[in-house]
């Protein structure tokens, strides 16, 4: 979605593959567990004026998740989904489909 939205990205040095991996979420202040498998981020200072950073990683501090300030878009780097691992983020899912129900 970064890059759709004419986002630049960048190759992390490791990449971020396990699970456990923590990530702050900005708007709630809180740190969840993630799975993750990926080996570039998001260059937060090529984010449109009308994007946010919402998810952090812990470690090193890059991009986690992107949300649009007034449209109902946003996007995740981990995997809410994943099992076995971490559920901590399953909440994503209901805040996509209210997201989907409020345009209906």
């Amino acid at each position: 979605m970064a890059l759709a939205i004419g986002a630049t990205t960048y190759k992390l040095v490791f990449g971020h593959r396990a699970q456990n991996q923590p990530v702050f979420h900005k708007p709630t202040g809180k740190c969840f567990l993630t799975s993750q498998n990926h080996g570039y981020a998001i260059d937060d200072r090529s984010l449109p004026k009308d994007w946010e950073v919402t998810f952090r990683h812990l470690n090193d501090n890059s991009v986690q998740g992107i949300s649009h300030l007034h449209d109902p878009f946003f996007a995740v780097q981990f995997h809410p989904e994943a099992k076995p691992g971490p559920q901590d983020t399953a909440w994503l899912f209901t805040h996509f489909k209210n997201l989907v129900e409020s345009l209906l």
